[in-house]
């Protein structure tokens, strides 16, 4: 939320003194930041904030999940496609340790989350009372800030900050965890103040104009500059920032997993994904560009590959809000640290406008080898089996590149990463940096939620979808219409993939048995269909999309298919295997 945005808020709020309880503190808390949606699961530590959640009912809606694990997931896709802060609800002990999972993929995904946990009383704080846990410590090292709330007193503040800390600089999950004696405790309350400030704090590094001065020299000498862009583009909101900067330097540009949809897939200088199941070009080239330019990544591992035969030939320059990313994995020749909305129009006012269209053409030409090896066969397959990159080829057609995608973790998702379409900002939804399987269901509910005029597919494996899949309760129950289409293979394909290149085909404990998905979704009163014929594809996908409500779409695919190119782990980008 802006500075102006909070400001007319406070005007709209003047503060009255008034008694409140803790609970309705809370509730205040939200509203007043703009809070909506509430994704949530009751337990005694949490009642009084849900019993005051009652008389709420007309200003916040509140999705009852199926688990916490979902709950945060939720939260996080609703703060994917909504560009706001996520909220999740959970009680003490296994309420609060269940959001874990979720905190941690949303700390390395940059996700703005606050999670807010009920407690025992204070007075029974390290006691082993019933259903506690030390959910402070527990949760430090997943997330950005955690506090716990003892005194009613602190409420208003501290969430104040919470939503400040979550939502600012590089974003990320916050966990206010408050004991049950703050939740019915009286206060006087004196209205919300909003938290722009905290004096250890600074959510934007200084900008150093040398720096933008010394990246725009190193990139006007450049005969082979090359952009990798990340989430940090959609994070700041920079997409046309970004645009500008790449179409006024002639750069290619090629996205991290994270950056899919902050530039749109068809841009003639968009030469596709690096990273492990990346496209061939960009991973070959990241060997041979002069200058490598970051913006907003974070150089992680499926990225680079060996490091050290990581773009040694190239100057490096790095831009990113987070300094402590800047030389962690990558040396950076210049440094510019800042949000990418404000470094990027000064850098681009700077640059030369330069036709690279001869060094363009060099990723082409690796494109072309990719098709005939790689792409052709994937999308015009020969065989009867289905592939997954058929259908989503097909699903493309359909949604023209228009939907919101959201993905759970294994083959199913590097295959939507590579072949998907994105039209516009904030349609792909992953999780990336920790690879949580059971996040494709749950992050489709909160991404429906957080874009509901917008088509909404969940792409989800036979794996995955069996970790979160009673969720579907959730679907029931508040009516997400959400599309999800279930890639089914009989195996954890990725792990098998690896076991098949790596480990001698000695496929141990990846043969995965799975339920009548369409019987289970009819259970949920949620319609369904089930195919494994090409003939079936086009209408089936068709029928799916156009139900007017969620629909469950199983498609049963090859079951030893493989996702090539790969980057296999300890060798450089360059040495990508396209079969």
């Amino acid at each position: 939320m802006s500075t102006l945005e909070k400001t007319e808020k406070e005007q709209a709020a003047p503060a009255t003194m008034q008694q409140l309880s803790g609970s309705q503190a809370v509730l205040e808390a939200l509203i007043h930041e703009g809070v909506d949606t509430i994704f949530g699961y009751p337990g005694g530590a949490i009642m009084p904030i849900y019993d005051a959640l009652y008389d709420y009912n007309d200003k916040l809606t509140h999705i009852l999940v199926r688990h916490e694990q979902g709950g945060i997931h939720a939260a996080q896709g609703y703060a994917r496609t909504s560009g706001r802060v996520g909220v999740a609800f959970a009680t003490s002990g296994p309420g609060a340790t269940n959001l874990v999972t979720g905190l941690a993929d949303a700390m390395i995904d940059s996700n703005p989350i606050v999670c807010i946990t009920g407690q025992v009383f204070a007075s029974l704080l390290g006691t082993d009372a019933f259903q506690e846990t030390d959910v402070i410590n527990i949760t430090t090292p997943v997330t950005k800030w955690n506090y716990q709330v003892t005194d009613a007193t602190e409420i208003p503040s501290v969430l104040a900050k919470a939503f400040y800390i979550a939502s600012t600089g590089r974003p990320g999950p916050v966990l206010i965890d408050i004991t049950k004696n703050a939740q019915l405790q009286l206060f006087d309350y004196h209205g919300y103040e909003f938290c722009n400030h905290i004096r250890s704090y600074r959510p934007k590094p200084i900008v150093r104009n040398e720096y933008i001065e010394q990246a725009a020299q190193l990139i006007n000498e450049a005969k082979k500059p090359f952009v990798i862009f990340g989430q940090g583009i959609i994070l700041g909101k920079a997409e046309q920032e970004f645009k500008t900067f790449i179409e006024k330097g002639g750069f290619p540009a090629a996205t991290t997993v994270m950056g899919l949809s902050a530039l749109e897939t068809d841009h003639p200088q968009h030469v596709g994904m690096l990273g492990m199941h990346g496209n061939y070009a960009p991973n070959v080239m990241t060997n041979e560009c002069d200058v490598l330019i970051a913006i907003g990544m974070r150089f992680d591992d499926r990225v680079t590959g060996r490091l050290d035969k990581y773009a040694k030939q190239a100057k490096v320059v790095h831009l990113d809000i987070d300094p402590a990313e800047i030389d962690k994995n990558v040396k950076a020749t210049v440094p510019v640290w800042g949000d990418c909305k404000e470094t990027l129009p000064l850098l681009t006012d700077l640059i030369n406008q330069v036709d690279h269209s001869k060094w363009l053409q060099q990723f082409r030409e690796l494109e072309k080898e990719e098709i005939k090896e790689v792409i052709y066969d994937e999308l015009n397959p020969t065989s009867e089996v289905l592939t997954m990159g058929e259908v989503i080829n097909v699903l493309n057609e359909l949604t023209g590149g228009n939907a919101v995608i959201v993905t759970d973790v294994g083959q199913h998702q590097m295959v939507t990463c590579r072949y998907a379409k994105f039209n516009s900002s904030k349609s792909n939804v992953t999780s990336g940096g920790l690879g949580t399987m059971g996040f494709g269901l749950p992050a489709a509910i909160g991404a429906w939620y957080g874009a509901p005029e917008r088509d909404v597919v969940a792409i989800i494996g036979d794996g995955g979808i069996q970790m979160t899949i009673q969720e579907l309760g959730t679907i029931m129950q508040f009516g997400a219409k959400v599309k999800i289409l279930i890639l089914n293979n009989e195996f954890l394909g990725m792990v098998r993939q690896w076991q098949q290149l790596f480990h001698d085909r000695r496929y141990s404990f990846v043969n995965i048995t799975s339920p009548d998905f369409v019987a289970v979704a009819k259970g949920y009163y949620i319609d369904g269909n089930k195919i494994s014929e090409r003939k079936d594809l086009r209408d089936a996908l068709k029928t799916m999309l156009d139900h007017d409500g969620s629909y469950l779409l199983e498609v049963m695919v090859g079951k030893e298919n493989n996702v090539f190119p790969m980057v296999a782990q300890g060798t450089s980008v360059s040495e990508i295997r396209l079969k």
